[in-house]
């Protein structure tokens, strides 16, 4: 990688991560546009562990609710909620990553999301939840059953949790935060399973990911992109709040349609 590369592929993780856009999928065509399909280790497992910056975005924001030691239910409400994803990423983390080489269904399903988010809005219409205090732990187990849609790369994590959070009755907002909050233990789960537990081959010997990070200048890579990751999600995520508030989710239905159509355009012609 490039130090231009570093810095791209951070700003879209830092834009992305919290949009229902699919940051996989941007992060997937990035590095496809710049790599082609021989990713090396490094470069995977980059696109993984900067999501650690986008995820001190959060607890920056709302540092508040993160450090109120009093609210014990808080805690206990989103290690309910991430339980599923932590599961079934286990299972299906090979099946998974198979998908994330074909760029193709990626933009497929990047378009039907988009068509779903046009919906929306009409769809889910009796919001009853403005508080994330009266979310219930079913309803928090039930938003984290939803978040594991995302799995399938081009479908969004944040997409899928407010989605869920409006099916049980979360008002936007409100499902949008609590989405934001779900992040935080899902992400810091998967990247420190990448760093710390997952294998990577590098020259044929099978190493640990912060192994990796010793290699080269990808340290200082690494911590380049968690820096502009971070600084970019704090922005990201005030503008998606007051977007959603006033426009509700369309604009990013449309959105992700013209993106998934112009991808799949784009990996047709350059085959």
């Amino acid at each position: 990688m490039s130090i231009i590369q570093v810095i791209i592929v951070a700003i879209i993780e830092g834009l992305t991560e919290f949009l229902p856009i699919s940051s996989t999928a941007h992060m997937i065509f990035t590095s496809t546009i710049f790599f082609g399909t021989e990713k090396n280790e490094f470069v995977k497992m980059f696109q993984v562990s900067i999501q650690f910056g986008a995820i001190l975005a959060v607890v920056f924001l709302y540092w508040k609710k993160f450090f109120d030691f009093k609210n014990i239910q808080f805690y206990f409400k989103l290690a309910a909620a991430v339980v599923p994803a932590l599961v079934l990423g286990k299972l299906f983390d090979d099946k998974i990553e198979a998908v994330l080489e074909k760029p193709i269904p990626i933009a497929i399903v990047l378009i039907i999301g988009g068509i779903v988010l046009l919906f929306v809005d009409k769809i889910f219409t009796q919001a009853q939840i403005k508080n994330e205090k009266d979310i219930t732990f079913k309803t928090a187990i039930i938003i984290g059953f939803w978040q594991c849609l995302a799995m399938m790369p081009g479908t969004s994590r944040s997409a899928a949790s407010i989605i869920g959070g409006m099916q049980q009755k979360l008002d936007r907002k409100t499902a949008a935060e609590f989405s934001f909050f779900l992040a935080v233990p899902t992400m810091l789960a998967v990247t420190m399973y990448s760093v710390f537990l997952k294998d990577w081959t590098h020259n044929d010997i099978a190493i640990k990911g912060y192994e990796l990070l010793f290699s080269g200048n990808n340290l200082i890579y690494f911590l380049i992109g968690n820096i502009i990751a971070f600084i970019v999600a704090v922005l990201a995520i005030k503008l998606f709040i007051e977007i959603i508030a006033k426009y509700g989710f369309k604009p990013w239905g449309w959105y992700r349609i013209v993106a998934g159509i112009l991808l799949l355009l784009y990996f047709n012609f350059t085959k």
